[in-house]
């Protein structure tokens, strides 16, 4: 990614103060040791965290550019993005930086496997293809983001996780990531405490298909098998994995 600060407070909302400086990589964890070259330190607050303590330590640390949710005092040569949510602006940026991406994406949904789904895929992905695969399990509303803000551009190929734990949360996904092929990769119990049936979580998890032209799925995985060809048999190209194995 390549944006400057007054153009991440245009696409996201938000209020530029200080310097406008050009960001270059999404740091969100003030751990990090190697923080590589323009860099924006995310401040954001939590129910048990609140990383807006950390902006001086940031500074300290020789980085410039921020997005807080609140206005803070830097040093000149430091700037800043004030947003209401952090989060919600993060999503904004990656669902615009999404548009800006030429290859094709691939959305890694399921109960179970999204990771060892996706990188089967990239590991048997033919010689000088280039793709993107989101790192580790970023599949969170934080994670989807910040995967999708990874995309250089001219790749291929974009494998992107999505995972949910409760209602509400695959709709801003979707947005964000709206995937060209959608790949559900099983249907378990994981998370079932958030929602009031099987069938419910289901209807969340098919929410990232909703505008995907191909769709890959497996029919032993009911109810999501049968609910999929109701809800989508037409408009978009179903591929059953049993079927075609």
């Amino acid at each position: 990614m390549k944006y400057m600060l007054s153009e991440i407070a245009r696409i996201c909302g938000g209020e530029l103060l200080g310097e406008d400086l050009p960001v270059a990589r999404v740091l969100t964890d003030s751990r990090n040791c190697s923080f590589g070259e323009e860099p924006l330190f995310v401040a954001m607050k939590g129910t048990n965290h609140d990383s807006h303590a950390f902006i001086g330590e940031m500074v300290r640390r020789d980085v410039k550019a921020f997005l807080a949710e609140r206005k803070t005092q830097l040093p000149a040569g430091c700037g800043c993005v004030v947003v209401p949510s952090a989060i919600a602006a993060l999503q904004q940026l990656a669902a615009h930086h999404r548009t800006r991406f030429k290859g094709r994406v691939v959305g890694i949904t399921g109960s179970n496997g999204k990771t060892v789904v996706k990188e089967w895929i990239a590991q048997t992905a033919p010689d000088g293809v280039k793709l993107f695969r989101s790192p580790r399990s970023y599949n969170s509303q934080l994670g989807a983001a910040l995967s999708l803000l990874m995309i250089e551009g001219d790749e291929r190929f974009a494998l992107i996780e999505a995972g949910i734990s409760q209602p509400g949360e695959m709709a801003r996904l979707e947005r964000m990531i709206s995937p060209d092929v959608v790949l559900f990769t099983s249907l378990g119990d994981a998370h079932q405490e958030h929602f009031a049936s099987v069938e419910e979580k289901c209807a969340e998890k098919l929410l990232l298909a909703l505008h995907a032209p191909k769709i890959i799925y497996h029919s032993a995985y009911e109810p999501l098998a049968s609910m999929l060809r109701e809800v989508y048999a037409a408009g978009h190209e179903l591929h059953d994995a049993a079927a075609e194995a």
